[in-house]
């Protein structure tokens, strides 16, 4: 059976016997006019922009991260104060004139006003703070020598009052008088930051 005839141009045949066929370019030599390059197509890529932004990569741009900013402690709420810049213990405020603090001062009033009752206050005074505080030591002594001299005091004009069948009664009153009134001066002075030296006074306890 012979094989049916093909149509003219089928397999490379040229349909015009008159139409040139295409030349090739050797290796190394510049492409003829037989095969033009592409000039559009899905094949061909477009040269590199020439101005312009150009072509940007897809970037990954970081957020801005701002960093809190750190507040010392003491600023938002006043001026911080060091550790150990307080007060002296016992004390509320500023410390009193002539004290290092409100405890000095109280117990050198007592040492002072407790002479009403007799040198039971002062030495209350020496005894409890005389040992810490050499300011109350100083007001404690004061007074209790101030004391013990008009408590013996006391006790003659007692007995001379005794032994004059009761005509100088007065005399222990009087003598009395003296220790009390020199005590609430003492006790004022104490206030005010002062050192009260008794008149009168045998100072026998240093």
């Amino acid at each position: 059976m012979s094989e049916p005839p093909r149509p003219p141009g089928e397999y490379g045949m040229p349909s015009d016997p008159n139409s040139v066929p295409p030349s090739y370019s050797a290796p190394g030599e510049a492409p003829g006019s037989g095969y033009p390059p592409p000039s559009s197509g899905g094949g061909a890529y477009a040269p590199p922009p020439t101005s312009g932004a150009g072509y940007q990569q897809p970037g990954y741009q970081q957020p801005g991260y701002q960093q809190p900013g750190y507040q010392q402690p003491g600023n938002a709420y006043g001026a911080y104060q060091q550790p150990g810049a307080y007060g002296a213990p016992g004390s509320v405020g500023p410390a009193p004139v002539g004290y290092a603090n409100n405890d000095e001062k109280t117990w050198a009033q007592i040492a002072h006003f407790g002479g009403l009752v007799g040198f039971i206050g002062p030495l209350v005074a020496l005894l409890a703070k005389g040992n810490e505080s050499p300011t109350v030591k100083a007001h404690a002594t004061e007074a209790l020598n101030f004391h013990i001299t008009w408590g013996i005091a006391v006790l003659v004009s007692v007995i001379i009052a005794i032994c004059s069948f009761g005509i100088l009664f007065f005399l222990p009153i009087l003598v009395l008088i003296v220790p009390w009134v020199f005590s609430i001066i003492g006790g004022m002075k104490a206030t005010n930051g002062e050192l009260y030296h008794y008149p009168m006074s045998i100072r026998m306890i240093k």
